[in-house]
């Protein structure tokens, strides 16, 4: 599916939600980025994200904290290569962030931050000594 068809297929809620997995959330923000200044596009992919899972019926899955720390880290990933990069390029250089079992934000969270209501709700800067 090209990127084009991906974004608008997100943004109408007909991309099925059980085929939108993780890697999927960091190439949607990857592209958003791509587009966007980074506040336009946090903005943006947020409410897109929100909306996305109100349609499939789950708008608790929603959590800010992690999708603005993903935002922030795919964004500043993509500032250090320097050059505009393709998704596959950009994947293949950055698969800590394709991971969630054992997701990157571990290294910058506490467990039971990301767990809480308001991290959920607000967003939470990052609270484990690195």
């Amino acid at each position: 599916m090209s990127d084009e068809e991906f974004v608008a297929r997100f943004e109408n809620a007909s991309l099925p939600a059980e085929s939108f997995h993780h890697a999927d959330h960091v190439r949607m923000a990857f592209l958003y980025l791509c587009r966007y200044p980074v506040l336009e596009a946090l903005d943006r992919f947020s409410n897109s994200l929100m909306r996305f899972a109100a349609a499939h019926g789950k708008p608790d899955r929603y959590h800010q904290t992690i999708t603005w720390a993903f935002v922030f880290l795919i964004h500043e990933r993509m500032a250090r290569a320097g050059e505009a990069r393709t998704w596959p390029e950009f994947a293949s250089d950055n698969q800590d962030l394709l991971e969630w079992k054992e997701n990157v934000l571990k290294r910058y969270y506490r467990e039971e931050t990301l767990a809480s209501d308001l991290a959920r709700r607000d967003f939470v800067l990052p609270d484990r000594s690195l």
